[in-house]
């Protein structure tokens, strides 16, 4: 599988892992994540992410770029971020917008949604005509989530948000491109510390992908995507919320295991507020 197959397996399990919902009551939080990404141990990439959760709007970024030995075959660097307003406790994206950069080219994506629908969307320059892609129609933009907002996980209830619960559910995603599925089931706790930041469990996810439109069915990476059951992701919370998101992702690949992961997780209980660096409460 080339470099670009498994680049966007890492941005399909780091990226779209489920709709993004907050209790207004406790919905003041912020994030401030760096991540690592590596090939068989080879360091390849790294990212950083910050996430505000207000009473009333949310905001979430994300970049990232090549790094280390893959720099010598291809370089690259990537942004995106979601914006959106708390609807009735909910999260409810209104714009999407990302751009990816390679040696090559340069790809820009943007999404208007509104209460779960896309309203528009675009990416330049245009996707390629192929007789054989599953068209994407207008029902398939029904019901979904953003990739980025896609990335928050509310867990319902007043319990320790941080369990088996996690992974209860199937998440519709539409990243401007194709609309897929994606369905988690728990597999496990495991208790992390964090060179800064987070210290405390994280629940595991086993994920699934299941496309639904706008692929070529005979590629070689959605047919490795769809058969892969081996693929992971550690779920750490958000001070002051009951919103988690991805703290590792797990992707094997024919070169080895991919994997993304926090070298910082720093969470705070309001943008103004001490950074948590031990259990969040």
């Amino acid at each position: 599988m080339s470099w670009t197959a498994f680049r966007s397996a890492i941005g399909v399990a780091a990226t779209v892992l489920a709709s993004a919902i907050a209790d207004p009551a406790l919905a003041q939080g912020r994030l401030d994540a760096r991540y690592s990404v590596t090939l068989a141990g080879i360091p390849v990439g790294r990212g950083a992410w910050v996430i505000e959760i207000a009473d009333n709007q949310f905001t979430a970024a994300a970049s990232g770029a090549t790094a280390g030995l893959l720099q010598v075959f291809a370089s690259g660097q990537g942004s995106g971020a979601s914006r959106g307003n708390m609807v009735g406790g909910n999260l409810v994206p209104a714009t999407f917008a990302a751009s990816i950069t390679s040696s090559k080219k340069t790809e820009e994506i943007r999404i208007k949604l509104g209460s779960g629908d896309v309203k528009d969307y675009a990416i330049t320059p245009e996707v390629p005509d192929d007789p054989n892609r599953v068209p994407v129609t207008p029902a398939h933009t029904h019901g979904v989530s953003d990739p980025m907002t896609g990335s928050l996980i509310r867990v319902p209830g007043t319990g320790n948000p941080v369990g088996p619960q996690a992974c209860q559910r199937t998440s519709p995603i539409f990243d401007g491109r194709m609309r897929f599925d994606l369905r988690f089931a728990y597999k496990r706790m495991e208790e992390v510390k964090t060179a800064k930041g987070y210290e405390g469990p994280v629940v595991v996810c086993a994920v699934y992908f299941t496309p639904i439109a706008g692929f070529v069915p005979h590629r070689h990476s959605i047919k490795y995507l769809a058969d892969q059951r081996d693929m992971e992701v550690w779920l750490a919370p958000v001070a002051n919320t009951r919103v988690l998101v991805p703290y590792r992702v797990s992707i094997p690949t024919p070169f080895g295991m991919g994997i993304m992961q926090a070298t910082q997780f720093v969470s705070a209980a309001g943008s103004r507020a001490a950074a948590v660096g031990s259990k969040t409460q």
